[in-house]
């Protein structure tokens, strides 16, 4: 089998490499950074992390199952700590072999049933042939940047760019937008700067990090319930600990709890409630330093920090390859291309309480198509034919996302990983272990 090429060294590259790896799969990585750990790596040129940066999500239920993090690792842990848990995974699993560093992946195309991949390194580029590609290089490193309805005098930069917050040193502050990464950097600014408001088009829902001492994403987690209970809940629960959005001068959600991602940070309506952020609706126009809103009332700013979030980026390869559809790629189970057996785009996907071991299954789905469709398997021919019939299906558990294009590779995590699962059954019924005595480590817990 020729070796299959695997872009990327985050989370989703390494987990990828780790389960073609077990699976008997020969690969080669290729990260453009100097180490592994991808957006997690603040070093990274393609990182958008910023010093404050913690795990949204709690680490129970993020971490990789087959590798826990420490017991004294705090339960949202800082970006540095995550950049040594993914670099300790690839020492535990020995991937660091596997792959060429400070290597960019130029341009990637077909060639007969093979793919042709150009990379860089050094100034110079090498072309290679390789029997299958997996894109892991993440979805959280492009930025969105929109159209203003003006032109601003002061600074202008997107969330991508920040970093530290004496950024904000004495200055007057306009966040726009209020994801998680806009809640974050709204509150370093409360730190520090002269003034902070943030203008929001829409409403948001939020949620504490912490319910009775313990993370709010652990709880519950034994009890299924039907999506539109859980929802309830979770917006009845977000009323009781923190109020409703108007009590704090915000626009009240139009939409059901997670048809949106919910905003994870308290602390935004802290400063809120204390007159450290103020609310804004959406901007209107802008002049010079100053911003009118579409209330009608202006302000003068020294800054504006675009929180906007980011769009799926793959510029080493034709949008043609990937079926694009509408704003994300058409994909089964966000992965798999309804044509070509050889092709997975690895991690874009989202959904509440995924974490890395959600994606890590979807890794090991692609891994054992791979091994399976080789020995020529009846499950493996059955998959491909759903594969090519459902690429443009939805595992959404009837979740009605928000048309936004971050919302747009959303799905019902119960949903997702049954369907996984349930595949991931039918490809191991009649799957034939590799001889060798390395059979073993190469399958690991299958």
């Amino acid at each position: 089998m020729k070796p299959y090429a695997v872009i990327g060294a985050g989370p989703m590259g390494l987990c990828s490499v780790r389960n073609l790896r077990k699976y008997g799969i020969p690969c080669v990585g290729f990260e453009i950074h100097s180490d592994v750990g991808g957006l997690w790596d603040i070093d990274s040129p393609t990182s958008t992390m910023y010093e404050s940066a913690h795990l949204i999500s709690s680490k129970k239920m993020t971490e990789f199952a087959e590798f826990p993090m420490a017991d004294e690792v705090a339960d949202f842990p800082h970006h540095s700590e995550l950049r040594e848990y993914f670099r300790d995974y690839a020492r535990e699993f020995g991937l660091y072999s596997c792959y060429e560093f400070n290597t960019e992946v130029v341009h990637c195309e077909r060639e007969g049933d093979d793919w042709r991949i150009t990379t860089r390194c050094g100034g110079e580029e090498q072309t290679r042939v390789f029997g299958g590609l997996l894109i892991a290089n993440g979805t959280l490193h492009h930025p969105n940047i929109p159209e203003l309805p003006g032109d601003f005098a002061g600074e202008l930069i997107h969330s991508s760019e920040y970093r530290d917050p004496a950024v904000f040193e004495g200055k007057r502050v306009l966040l726009v937008g209020c994801g998680n990464s806009g809640a974050d950097l709204a509150v370093d600014a409360a730190h520090r700067a002269q003034s902070v408001d943030i203008s929001l088009r829409r409403g948001y829902y939020f949620l504490p990090k912490f319910i009775g001492g313990r993370p709010t994403d652990a709880l519950g987690g034994k009890i299924r319930l039907p999506r539109f209970i859980q929802q309830r809940i979770s917006a009845a629960l977000s009323r009781f600990m923190l109020g409703r959005p108007s009590q704090y001068g915000l626009p009240e959600p139009d939409y059901r709890m997670f048809e949106s991602h919910p905003v994870i940070n308290s602390l935004i309506l802290h400063h809120i409630g204390h007159g450290d952020v103020h609310p804004r609706p959406d901007i209107a126009a802008i002049s010079g330093n100053t911003v009118t809103f579409r209330d009608g009332k202006s302000a003068d700013y020294d800054m504006v920090v675009l929180a906007t979030g980011y769009k799926l980026h793959y510029p080493f390869i034709d949008r043609e390859y990937l079926n694009w559809q509408g704003m994300a790629p058409g994909l089964y189970l966000n992965a798999f291309h309804p044509e070509y057996d050889n092709l997975f785009l690895m991690g874009m996907v989202e959904a509440a309480g995924l974490g890395w071991e959600g994606r890590n299954e979807q890794a090991e789905l692609v891994a054992l198509y791979i091994r399976q469709l080789a020995a020529g398997t009846l499950s493996a021919r059955e998959f491909r034919r759903i594969k090519g019939e459902r690429a443009l299906s939805r595992e959404d558990g009837g979740m009605k996302y928000l048309e936004l294009e971050r919302m747009a590779y959303y799905v019902h995590k119960e949903t997702y990983l049954g369907a996984l699962r349930r595949h991931r059954r039918q490809l191991r019924r009649d799957l034939v272990e590799p001889a060798g005595p390395a059979r073993q480590r190469r399958l690991g817990a299958v």
